[in-house]
């Protein structure tokens, strides 16, 4: 380290140069052993040479980057509680503690590049894959499913200029809303790639952003928004066949049909007259004037409920190779990325972001999703040794028992007993399996009440709160000014 021009500081600075960082890099998730040594690769979040983050900190990027997914593992944990654990650290090192405030780490935040995190979240899917290689497939082929969500931001000028809250909400009164095309591995869970777009871009926008994370010999899995013709014609010439949700607004005439069984058939469809406004005039001359594609219909039938009618819509046209059973079978399962989806909103607590600008807000995002993806390999790898069901294992469960035992891997002493703990958590997560419940309902509804304070229905400077909104002074005194 060379300070020329304050050698009074350098004994100080030297001591939160290397020898600092080296131990704290093992406090966040890279904590948990050489188990998860290779999910991250460190030439992903390696130091440049030169130009931004080239300077030697306390938080390396490295180290903010572990920091930042760590945050997003415990939701709700302020940038004051990740430096007070780096402080405490520290300390526990007899190194030279961090700052009091917040700033430093907040910064490098700011600084961490989101390439790196998208580079990260990449490095970890592949690795969940890899642990999840031996999960059914259909005829060898890996499923992956496509769907589309939204998170809301706070309520910020930089915000609502990039991602604006809903029309019908009152200028002040809303949120601003980052809409979200995502793609999920059905053999893994874990969330292969994203992309952001703002509340008035549909789902099919946001998706074609997203072809080219499909490759060759992969079989995509979507709802009703993904039966289209553009899907179904662009997406065959570069090797992906699809299975989706025909659209109801779709007549289906199963006489017009090459017949393969009992509403089961091939079908000619033609291109429309009208270009679609998510391709360019070029990419509309090029795809195909028609395409062949296979409709099947079931009844899918629960005990207790009503029957429904499913109309399947695939570019798999071989009945030989792809059976009717086995795609609605497939279909079935598309349920997976709904859950996926729960996992990273609710349990993760990434439905609410906290950032204030929309750069962090991107941020912030993806760090969540890297830290979902690494649950995921994890609860893999747990399968893998002791031959449990994938699907079966609970994430919020992982969550928890990951919190618990990397606390006290921290702590171990030898590389045997950090191999016990491993071992033993594994052991724990593929016991932890949420029950079958076949039939059970799950409405979208709360049981808690909300407290009874009145809608914000104007600008909060603007908003004068009348006491009779109140609905627990219904009928009560008219007069509560004085009371105590």
């Amino acid at each position: 380290m060379n300070t020329p021009f304050f050698p009074a500081f350098r004994a100080r600075l030297a001591a939160r140069g290397r020898r600092t960082t080296g131990p704290l890099r093992q406090t966040t998730l890279r904590q948990l052993a050489a188990h998860l040594a290779d999910l991250i690769p460190l030439h992903l979040l390696s130091t440049a040479d030169e130009g931004p983050n080239s300077r030697e900190r306390l938080f390396t990027l490295r180290l903010t980057c572990e920091c930042f997914v760590w945050q997003m593992l415990k939701p709700r944990t302020a940038c004051r509680e990740v430096v007070r654990q780096v402080q405490a650290l520290a300390c526990l090192h007899g190194r030279e503690a961090a700052a009091e405030n917040a700033s430093a780490y907040i910064q490098a935040r700011q600084r961490l590049p989101q390439e790196c995190l998208e580079r990260v979240l990449a490095a970890t899917a592949q690795a969940a894959e890899r642990r999840a290689a031996s999960s059914p497939r259909l005829q060898g082929r890996p499923v992956k499913v496509v769907d589309g969500s939204s998170v809301q931001l706070p309520d910020t000028p930089a915000n609502q200029k990039a991602y604006p809250q809903p029309s019908g909400q009152k200028p002040g009164c809303g949120f601003p809303v980052l809409k979200l095309g995502v793609l999920f591995s059905l053999a893994s869970g874990a969330l292969l790639d994203v992309v952001m777009g703002h509340l008035h871009q549909h789902d099919l926008r946001l998706f074609h952003r997203l072809w080219e994370a499909l490759k060759a010999g992969d079989i995509l899995l979507g709802d009703r928004a993904y039966g289209d013709y553009v899907t179904l014609a662009g997406l065959p010439r570069q090797g992906v066949d699809v299975v989706a949700r025909l659209h109801q607004a779709c007549k289906v005439y199963f006489r017009r049909a090459k017949r393969l069984g009992h509403h089961d058939g091939v079908f000619t469809w033609r291109k429309g007259c009208m270009q679609s406004t998510i391709l360019t005039p070029a990419q509309w001359a090029a795809l195909p004037d028609q395409i062949q594609v296979r409709i099947l219909r079931f009844t899918a039938a629960c005990r207790g409920f009503r029957t429904q009618p499913i109309t399947l819509v695939t570019t798999l046209l071989d009945a030989e190779l792809y059976p009717a059973a086995e795609l609605i079978a497939l279909y079935l399962r598309r349920w997976r990325i709904e859950l996926g989806l729960r996992d990273v909103k609710t349990t993760l607590g990434l439905e609410q972001l906290r950032c204030q600008s929309p750069a962090m807000v991107r941020k912030e995002l993806l760090a969540g999703l890297i830290a979902h993806n690494l649950i995921r390999c994890v609860l893999a790898e747990a399968a893998q040794v002791y031959e449990a069901e994938l699907e079966r294992l609970s994430f919020k469960g992982a969550v928890d028992a990951l919190r618990q035992y990397s606390a006290v891997i921290a702590q171990a002493r030898t590389h045997r007993l950090k191999r016990k703990l491993w071992e033993n958590l594994l052991r724990t997560l593929a016991g932890d399996r949420v029950p079958l419940r076949p039939g059970r309902t799950e409405p979208r509804a709360v049981k808690r009440r909300p407290k009874p304070f009145p809608l914000l229905n104007r600008p909060r400077r603007q908003f004068v709160e009348l006491p009779h909104r109140n609905s627990r002074w219904h009928g009560g005194p008219r007069k509560f000014q004085g009371l105590n």
